[in-house]
């Protein structure tokens, strides 16, 4: 069955719109964005989907905080990173894996983020999934994954493209489909692992506050060179510990 296409979530917009900024230089490397009350009114948004979407950039890596300074503009994403390809449900468990509960299962347009990460060109369509992770009831991650596009999977991992198409259960996770299609595929994966806040959309996703810490993991994983998953993984404070295998 295929996946419907849903209108773009405004927190993705909002992110574009500034992410265009940067790439056009209006916000060149190395500036300094103006204060989130002048950015707010600038942009026409409320300060709480604008916060919403400065972390997110910050997480991809477009944006730092500099202590008395402010949001800064990067010059380039940061390289950090542990490579380890298994599902998240299977490498947060401490017994049976964590259950996969479905939030939204869509197509999107690429993001920044799909961009860099996929190398998805402008008018590409990809598979989105965003799953709450979950065990003993409680909400323990909230997980993003974005497929390649079509043409790309069917070059490089056909039988990952067919997994997709028909319409796996639900309660299942992008990398589980992609696991389990890849029997005989080498797939190289790379993280990178970074401290944030939930903020206030992901805080009630997973139950928690908007400024509770988390850890944020970015994941991509390829066949040979090309990139056919990425993923954002958000594990709040209290969430079972991640196993991480450190490579240069």
């Amino acid at each position: 069955m295929a996946v419907s296409r849903q209108q773009r979530r405004p927190v993705v917009v909002l992110y574009e719109r500034i992410a265009d900024a940067i790439h056009e230089g209006i916000y060149p490397p190395g500036s300094t964005l103006p204060s989130e009350p002048r950015l707010a009114t600038e942009l026409g948004v409320s300060r709480p989907a604008l916060r919403e979407a400065l972390l997110l950039l910050q997480e991809d890596g477009l944006l730092s905080v500099r202590r008395g300074v402010g949001r800064t503009v990067n010059d380039r994403p940061p390289r950090r990173g542990y490579e380890h390809v298994q599902p998240l449900e299977e490498l947060l468990s401490t017994g049976a894996p964590l259950r996969v509960r479905p939030l939204l299962r869509a197509v999107e347009e690429p993001t920044d983020f799909t961009t860099q990460h996929l190398l998805a060109p402008a008018r590409a369509e990809l598979r989105f999934w965003e799953s709450v992770l979950t065990g003993e009831g409680t909400a323990a991650a909230l997980s993003q994954e974005w497929a390649a596009a079509e043409e790309v999977l069917e070059r490089t991992h056909p039988a990952f493209a067919e997994a997709l198409r028909a319409a796996p259960a639900p309660a299942t996770s992008m990398l589980a489909v992609l696991a389990a299609a890849s029997r005989g595929v080498a797939l190289t994966g790379h993280s990178g692992v970074s401290a944030t806040l939930l903020g206030q959309r992901r805080g009630e996703q997973l139950g928690r506050a908007a400024d509770t810490p988390a850890v944020l993991v970015t994941q991509v994983v390829r066949v040979g060179e090309t990139p056919i998953m990425a993923a954002k993984h958000m594990l709040p404070t209290g969430a079972p510990a991640l196993p991480v295998l450190q490579s240069n």
